[in-house]
């Protein structure tokens, strides 16, 4: 065979990207990634390329799409300082179990740990917060490692790969041949589940009083909501959601009892200790979302139901471990069980939402103020969107307040970063969103504070004509942090205020629509406005600066202990 046959390691690249099914692809060129975005250059026919603000910027985007998409997003950036930024949006990624593949360019390879010009030991960075990652000195080496990567990331519990490609094995030859990954030796991504564990459970749930159930991000990765609702409508258990599970069930669902953890709802935190059996379906027991591990549903029996072994029984012993896919389990649990309703068990979180009610949401959805809330701006979105946008939510306030009061009929709807709760997420990822679901309505709800973490992405906005709609709180603080040094630091707000600039004015820089809203009267009719808008959008909205976020866990108590005010 003569060079004529054979093709560059940059091109293989591409043509593996394109054997995966990817169309789309969020980055930033540079000189160790130069060869692949040349070859990039020949494909733009086939693949579209966003040119993102910053490296972190591209990581964001691409998890927005791919949470809306269910796809792996994709991420290109070159070394060094290109490869260093990725890093938080990686980590993010892992933490959320959001399928993500970022190749980064590397000096060549026999420049490898001499420090050369943006030299950086990617692989060694970004181990701990990665599914897997592999660098890549021979051109021949490329097609595999690639479609495997997109394997392990999409695989079981998903995550975020990274791949690290030496520029000599951008430009040396090889003959192509692409194969589809459909196992890896040693990894097992869906774990065997045990129909004995699951006639166990079933025996649990029918000799439940007081069943509760609290639903995760896993729902809807394993594409089983309708498994889900149907499996809770026979058994009539009450659920509610972490915050990475909102939109798995819709908001207004009879049995849908709201949000549990630091921020959620008064009766499904209060009930955790009273239930007799706790049912974990596709969640992990965050600390957010426990509190006081010492005192968490210590008079439950617990089902855990969960794809990733490593989580069970690491933060909460469980009675009966149901592992595997739950679009697999559920159907087999529900065949088991027995029809039933809980009606009485039911009315005690309907009691306790009325408390909540009279003390906490009327005042802040119906304010007697002067000042905006926040969740008065909720409203007026759900008023204007029927509950059928996604919302993506930045880190802070807002994001607590936009979660327990959005409202949402279909899954997907709800992009936020959960466990790693990064400020400068929403903006990127709303735009990713919006590309993975053009057809849908796409609103970021984000805090003043984090918005100008990202704001460089507003280019990016303008530059693709993505119809983002962007709603900015703001409250001139760090609000979540101010909240905090109220609470428990005596007022001392320490390096929490924020002299900010005219965000109106930044916005019409990018060629964007803008408006600035400061008075009640004038909130309605804005957000129309902003919904109506078929481009993209930046709606400022100025609140109260004191407003804190109700109920409350203290860090360290007791779900029992969350406060009212």
């Amino acid at each position: 065979m003569t060079n004529n046959n054979k093709i560059s390691g940059a091109e293989a690249v591409i043509k593996t990207l394109l054997e995966e099914g990817v169309d789309l692809i969020y980055g930033y060129p540079g000189g160790a990634i130069m060869p692949i975005y040349d070859e990039l250059y020949k494909y733009q026919d086939k693949l579209n390329h966003v040119l993102t603000r910053h490296e972190q910027g591209a990581t964001h985007a691409a998890q927005g799409f791919s949470r809306v998409s269910g796809k792996v997003g994709v991420v290109m950036a070159t070394s060094g300082p290109g490869a260093t930024n990725l890093v938080t949006g990686i980590a993010d990624a892992q933490i959320d179990s959001t399928p993500m593949v970022c190749i980064t360019g590397q000096v060549a390879s026999h420049l490898l740990g001499s420090d050369a010009f943006q030299e950086t030991d990617i692989i060694g960075i970004s181990t701990p917060v990665t599914k897997w990652n592999c660098q890549i000195t021979k051109a021949k080496d490329i097609p595999e490692i690639l479609a495997k990567a997109f394997y392990i990331a999409k695989s079981g519990r998903p995550g975020p790969v990274l791949i690290d490609i030496t520029k000599d094995a951008q430009f040396e030859l090889m003959h192509y041949q692409y194969k589809k990954c459909i196992s890896v030796r040693s990894y097992k991504p869906i774990p065997d589940y045990s129909i004995d564990q699951i006639k166990k459970a079933s025996q649990l749930i029918n000799e439940s009083k007081k069943p509760f159930i609290v639903f995760g991000q896993g729902v809807i990765l394993g594409e089983a909501e309708n498994e889900f609702k149907e499996f809770i409508e026979k058994t009539g258990i009450p659920s509610a959601w972490t915050i990475l599970g909102l939109s798995a069930l819709p908001t207004d669902h009879y049995l849908n009892v709201g949000m549990v953890g630091m921020h959620g709802n008064y009766g499904p935190n209060v009930l955790t200790n009273e239930c007799d059996l706790l049912i974990a379906i596709g969640m992990r027991f965050d600390d957010r979302v426990t509190g006081n591990l010492e005192t968490y549903a210590k008079q439950a029996k617990i089902i855990h139901m969960e794809i990733d072994p490593a989580e069970v029984n690491k933060n909460v012993e469980c009675d009966i471990s149901v592992l595997g896919n739950i679009k697999d389990t559920i159907p087999l649990l529900k065949s088991m069980v027995n029809n039933n309703s809980h009606k009485k068990w039911l009315k005690r979180f309907s009691s306790h939402y009325e408390i909540e009610y009279d003390k906490v949401i009327n005042n802040e959805i119906n304010p007697t103020k002067n000042g905006l809330t926040m969740a008065e701006v909720i409203k007026e979105i759900n008023n204007s969107t029927n509950g059928d946008a996604i919302i993506v939510t930045d880190v802070g306030q807002h994001q607590m307040v936009t979660c327990r009061y959005a409202k949402f009929n279909k899954s997907k709807s709800n992009v936020t970063s959960g466990g790693l709760g990064t400020m400068g997420f929403a903006l990127p990822a709303a735009l990713g969103a919006k590309m993975g679901a053009p057809e849908r309505e796409v609103v970021a709800v984000i805090g003043d504070g984090g918005y100008q973490m990202t704001i460089q992405e507003l280019g990016t906005i303008f530059q693709t004509g993505s119809a983002v709609k962007i709603v900015v709180l703001n409250n001139n603080f760090l609000g979540m942090v101010r909240q905090w040094q109220e609470m428990f630091f005596e007022n001392r707000y320490a390096s929490t205020e924020l002299v900010n600039p005219d965000f109106v004015a930044i916005a019409r820089g990018y060629y964007l629509e803008a408006e600035k809203v400061t008075e009640r009267k004038n909130l309605k009719e804005a957000v129309k406005k902003m919904i109506k808008s078929k481009k993209p959008y930046f709606l400022e909205v100025s609140v109260e600066k004191d407003d804190n976020v109700f109920p409350m866990i203290p860090t360290g108590a007791s779900v029992s202990d969350i406060r009212l005010e």
